[in-house]
């Protein structure tokens, strides 16, 4: 393991419960009710109604096309809604004509994890993870690598600080990613399906990283094919069909006793194998 200059401390933030529970509230963290998305004549997300509430865990399964990706992108105006209302960390993104700023607090406060990693192939690991918080939270050069290698540390890869993304695996680049989005200290994270791309000896160790973060109090928002997963860490689940929530209660209980018709025959096909 790399030896960690005393200098490392200084900017060493708190552990994300606290800073979960800094934002526990009366209110969710994220509402959307009776929210439609549109893809031209296409009607995605239709007239979805739900609640996030702050350090809760929830899992969005469904089949491919039934809207549970965009209405992930909604929560971080990725994709901008054509009706209804949806509250996130108290910011209307209903209003279709939100400024630069606003954009740039939500996106601070909401992080997301793609399917791809999305890393900068020119840069280091650390470059990858100083980047954003540099431009976009305006932190000094010194502050932002103390995050970054908090972070690099967190997700177990420290070690590869100096490396470049084509040197790292799958699973690797995936844990960056995830410490990446940690370096802005986002209030919510968003995961899409995370580890869709990888090999399915690599899917554990991201897998392992997710579960850290549920258990330190993070507020988590994961479209996933992961049953196992789901049911073990998530507080709840979301099953959408057609762009509606068919089900949705404890992740434990709608997994293993699902009432929809549609649900049973969607999870008679999913694996439940630990990764």
């Amino acid at each position: 393991m790399p030896v960690l200059d005393a200098d490392y401390y200084q900017f060493v933030p708190p552990p994300l419960i606290e800073l979960a529970n800094d934002f526990m509230e009366t209110t969710p963290a994220i509402t959307f009710e009776q929210v439609e998305k549109n893809f031209g004549a296409l009607r995605v997300l239709r007239g979805i109604n739900g609640s996030i509430q702050s350090g809760e865990v929830v899992a969005v399964i469904g089949s491919s096309g039934c809207g549970k990706s965009t209405l992930l992108r909604c929560f971080n105006r990725l994709e901008t809604i054509n009706g209804g209302r949806l509250i996130v960390n108290g910011m209307d993104l209903s209003h279709p004509n939100l400024s630069t700023g606003e954009l740039r607090q939500l996106r601070a406060e909401v992080g997301m994890v793609f399917q791809q990693f999305n890393l900068f192939p020119h840069m280091t690991v650390l470059d990858n993870l100083t980047l954003a918080p540099r431009k976009a939270l305006n932190v000094s050069p010194k502050e932002a690598t103390h995050l970054a290698r908090h972070y690099l540390d967190k997700v177990g890869l420290l070690e590869k600080a100096n490396a470049y993304p084509d040197q790292l695996s799958g699973g690797q680049k995936q844990r960056v990613a995830i410490a990446r989005s940690l370096c802005m200290r986002p209030k919510i994270m968003l995961f899409d399906e995370p580890t869709s791309a990888l090999d399915p000896e690599l899917v554990g160790e991201v897998l392992a990283t997710m579960q850290q973060l549920a258990e330190e109090g993070m507020t988590m928002v994961i479209v996933t094919h992961e049953m196992a997963f789901a049911r073990e860490v998530a507080d709840r689940v979301l099953f959408l069909n057609q762009g509606q929530v068919e089900e949705e209660g404890p992740a434990r209980q709608v997994l293993t006793y699902p009432k929809s018709d549609r649900l049973k025959a969607f999870l008679s096909r999913m694996s439940f194998a630990k990764a």
